[in-house]
């Protein structure tokens, strides 16, 4: 079984273990990286944002993000699963708890860049009704996808 708790301090070095895994796949770091992962209370929580982590068996085993953008948005962000935990809905499970965090906070939309290579995570995003929009220039070189998702009222 696996909770859905929102992030800790202690939850920092698992936070940045289960980013780098996904990145370190694919690319190097970028400088932007190192800031948010060094230290995600400063560079999201402080500015109204969220991460939620999951947890089965106590340990750290997905993490995802909400970056607030201004009053109507958030950038869903740094989303990350475990690869021996993956298939198991963990993502769709983080996703789907995120996306609720962003509409309880009021939020119209919710906005993500991410990379095409990452297959099984632009399926996700479909899935949850994402679709891909033109956004301003990404912070990330390895971005070559932006979408966004509409959130109904309730």
């Amino acid at each position: 079984m696996v909770n859905i708790v929102p992030f800790q301090p202690q939850h920092r070095d698992a936070f940045e273990r289960l980013n780098l895994a996904w990145i370190t796949r694919h690319w190097e770091p970028e400088f932007k990286d190192f800031q948010v992962l060094g230290d995600p209370h400063k560079h999201i929580i402080a500015h109204g944002g969220y991460i939620a982590m999951a947890l089965k068996d106590d340990n750290a085993v997905g993490c995802c993000a909400l970056i607030r953008q201004d009053a109507a948005c958030f950038e869903l962000a740094k989303m990350a699963v475990e690869e021996s935990v993956r298939g198991q809905g963990i993502g769709w499970a983080l996703a789907h708890h995120v996306i609720d965090r962003a509409r309880s906070q009021g939020a119209e939309r919710v906005f993500l860049e991410s990379n095409t290579v990452l297959t099984p995570a632009i399926n996700l995003y479909r899935k949850l009704g994402f679709k891909v929009v033109t956004g301003p220039p990404s912070p990330y070189e390895r971005a070559n996808v932006q979408m966004e998702l509409t959130l109904a009222s309730r």
